[in-house]
């Protein structure tokens, strides 16, 4: 029987293991109870420790990143051809150098396609997160486990 898992937990984990930064940020999913496990390097974001067996793909699975499910410029561009199909050349000029995603917001915002994108972004992540949940053999639910120490917010 699937795991429950609150797809909200799923969101932050996804968000706090996406995030840029100087620390190894990662989170897992306990394939016994639907927990939501932090990290930065070894370091857990809980009161609790961590698990022994975090590692162990049997016990945990790791909460995937932006990278991980092809969610960073094949949907930004994806958005704006559907969206603003006039600003694409401009979009994916921005993608070819860093910095990319600040122009590609600021080009958004001038165009007033900026809350759009998030509301495009968030409806793609949670379908993305459902699907990789149902493939891990975890239920998203909207009132599954409350997860403990979720991460800061990303700035």
């Amino acid at each position: 029987m699937p795991v429950p898992v609150k797809i909200k937990d799923l969101v932050d984990a996804f968000d706090w293991v996406s995030a840029d930064g100087s620390f190894e940020n990662a989170a897992y999913v306990s394939r016994e109870t639907g927990k939501v496990y932090w990290k930065t390097g070894d370091v857990s974001l809980d009161e609790e420790e961590l698990p022994v067996d975090l590692d162990d793909d049997e016990s945990h699975v790791p909460v995937p990143s932006k990278r991980d499910l092809d969610l960073g410029r094949r949907l930004a561009l994806g958005f704006v051809e559907e969206h603003a199909p006039d600003a694409f050349d401009r979009a994916l000029l921005y993608f070819s150098k860093p910095g990319a995603y600040a122009r590609f917001k600021r080009l958004l915002e001038e165009i007033g396609k900026l809350e759009a994108w998030y509301e495009y972004e968030e409806r793609a992540i949670e379908t993305a997160l459902r699907q990789w949940a149902d493939d891990n053999g975890l239920e998203v639910s909207e009132d599954g486990i409350e997860s403990p120490g979720s991460p800061p917010p990303r700035g």
